[in-house]
């Protein structure tokens, strides 16, 4: 990968819908260039999908939380086939510490995420953390590294 290819990377990052020709201009090569070194990046797993950034309060989500989980690790299986059925879980990370899962979820109202907590509990000893407000938000990772 070199400093072209980390250039389109940067750009995707921004603007995931931003054009080949729009990306050519900005990089100076072709639009054939830029979609073949698009191709390559997807190809090696580099670029692995586009997305669209989504207010979850202007869609009535107005509960933001994290959720530390304690998993028995015999219950792991079950519990991301569970988490993974929950539209509302929208991040679910094995981690370190005193917790091994941390999840963020999306509820219009603490009556349903009082409602989700009470079915985690079934897998596990939790921990909620309500959002009050985001200073910094999701955004791509350093290419330039």
């Amino acid at each position: 990968m070199d400093d072209i290819d980390r250039r389109i990377l940067k750009l995707l990052q921004e603007n995931a819908r931003m054009s080949l020709k729009a990306i050519a201009e900005k990089t100076f090569l072709s639009s054939p260039a830029v979609s073949a070194r698009i191709e390559k990046l997807e190809n090696e797993g580099i670029l692995s999908g586009y997305h669209a950034a989504v207010d979850p309060i202007k869609l009535g989500y107005h509960i933001i939380a994290y959720i530390n989980l304690n998993v028995v690790a015999d219950d792991k299986e079950n519990f991301y086939s569970y988490a993974g059925s929950v539209p509302n879980v929208l991040e679910c990370s094995s981690v370190t510490g005193e917790y091994s899962m941390l999840l963020k979820v999306a509820f219009c109202s603490t009556a349903e995420l009082d409602d989700f907590i009470g079915q985690l509990q079934k897998y596990g000893k939790t921990s909620t953390q309500i959002v009050f407000s985001t200073h910094v938000g999701p955004r791509g990772v350093n290419v330039d590294h």
